[in-house]
């Protein structure tokens, strides 16, 4: 459709990590969804930065997770002062985020066409 979802970031370290982005439409176009994580559970690499921007919609919830759910483990969240949220946004918080990030998580909604 007409909805983008950007993900950007720097990090070192890690080897052959695998990891994968999600995008979906709900069935009545209301909402939009886009993930990106490590199916492995946790990564190794050291973030510095991380920023995903959707286009087309507003965030109505996102998170970002230092460890992703794997074996029976369960996601582990960010600190809420390591991230920011704006209604397009969800980024690192510069002197705050410690450098860890394997899922991320997004729920926007659709602007709708009032008739």
């Amino acid at each position: 459709g007409d909805y983008t979802c950007t993900f950007t970031y720097s990090a070192q370290g890690g080897t052959n990590e695998q990891w994968q982005m999600n995008i979906g439409v709900s069935e009545d176009n209301q909402l939009f969804s886009c993930s990106v994580w490590r199916p492995q559970g946790k990564s190794y690499l050291f973030f510095t930065q991380f920023k995903a921007e959707v286009k087309g919609a507003k965030i109505e919830y996102a998170m970002a997770y230092s460890q992703a759910a794997v074996g029976g483990q369960s996601d582990v969240p960010l600190k809420q002062e390591e991230f920011e949220i704006t209604e397009t946004t969800v980024s690192h918080r510069e002197g705050k985020f410690r450098f860890e990030l394997s899922k991320l998580m997004i729920v926007a909604k659709t602007p709708r066409d009032e008739l």
